[in-house]
C-alpha cells in the first residue's frame, strides 16, 4: 500500500513539475512584434508570445513604451494628447476578408488584409482619466505618482 501511495505521489510531482516548466517557458518567451498599422491616434499592433496575466502586460508596456516609440513612433497622441494602442494576436496570419467579424488594415491591399479579431491588451490616454490599461480582468489606470490602480467604473441606473 506504501508503494502505491507513493507512485502516485511520485507521479504527480512529476506532473506538476513539467506543467509549471511548461508554464514558465511560455512566460519567459519573448514578445514578438509581427506589424504595426496606423490610423490617426490609434495605433494596432500584431503579436506573437504576448505575457498572459494583466500584471505581466502591463509591466511588459511599461518596460517597452520608449521602444516602440523609437522604432515605430508609437503612440501617435493627437493634438489633445489622446491615443490608444490595440495589442491583437496575430494568430494564423493575414487573411481575406469575412465581410462580417475581421479587422481589417486599410493601408494593406486586399485580399489578405485581415485579421480574426483578438485584441489582448489596449493602452489609452485620455485628458481625463489618464493612462488607462484595458486588460481581460477589468481596466487599471497609472496613477500620478506612477501606481497602477483598478479602476472603478460605476453606472447609476435611474
Amino acid at each position: 500500500m506504501i508503494l502505491k501511495n507513493r507512485k502516485h505521489l511520485t507521479l504527480i510531482i512529476l506532473i506538476t513539475c513539467i506543467l509549471s516548466g511548461y508554464w514558465l517557458w511560455l512566460s519567459l518567451r519573448p514578445v514578438e512584434i509581427i506589424a504595426v498599422h496606423d490610423n490617426g491616434n490609434h495605433s494596432y499592433i500584431l503579436v506573437k508570445n504576448f505575457p498572459y496575466t494583466d500584471k505581466g502586460k502591463i509591466n511588459w508596456w511599461i518596460k517597452n513604451k520608449d521602444k516602440l516609440k523609437n522604432k515605430y513612433d508609437i503612440p501617435k497622441p493627437s493634438t489633445s494628447g489622446n491615443f490608444t494602442v490595440i495589442f491583437w494576436l496575430f494568430g494564423d496570419g493575414y487573411k481575406e476578408t469575412d465581410g462580417y467579424d475581421r479587422l481589417c488594415f486599410e493601408d494593406m491591399s486586399p485580399p489578405l488584409n485581415c485579421i480574426d479579431k483578438d485584441a489582448v491588451f489596449s493602452v489609452s490616454n485620455s485628458i481625463n482619466l489618464g493612462t488607462v490599461f484595458t486588460v481581460y480582468d477589468g481596466k487599471y489606470q497609472r496613477k500620478k505618482n506612477g501606481d497602477i490602480a483598478k479602476l472603478e467604473i460605476k453606472f447609476d441606473v435611474k
